[in-house]
């Protein structure tokens, strides 16, 4: 069974990182894991290094919703 997909917000500003959109216009495809993401990337917004970021937990709206954001 595959582990859900997590999201981790930067702690500098806020920025959330969502593992099922990923960031394609910063070349990050939708359901990249965030321990696949390099150590040396910053957050696109202030520049906090990852290693500032946190995993929170907030939970999809639905299902369905979760499955929308796979699209």
């Amino acid at each position: 069974m595959d582990e859900p997909l997590k999201r981790h917000v930067c702690l500098g500003c806020g920025f959330l990182y969502d593992e099922a959109l990923g960031l394609p216009e910063h070349g990050i495809a939708p359901g990249t894991r965030w321990a696949d993401i390099p150590h040396d990337w910053v957050c696109p917004d202030c520049g906090t290094p990852k290693s500032r970021f946190e995993m929170v937990e907030l939970p999809y709206a639905s299902a369905e919703a979760a499955a929308h954001a796979l699209v």
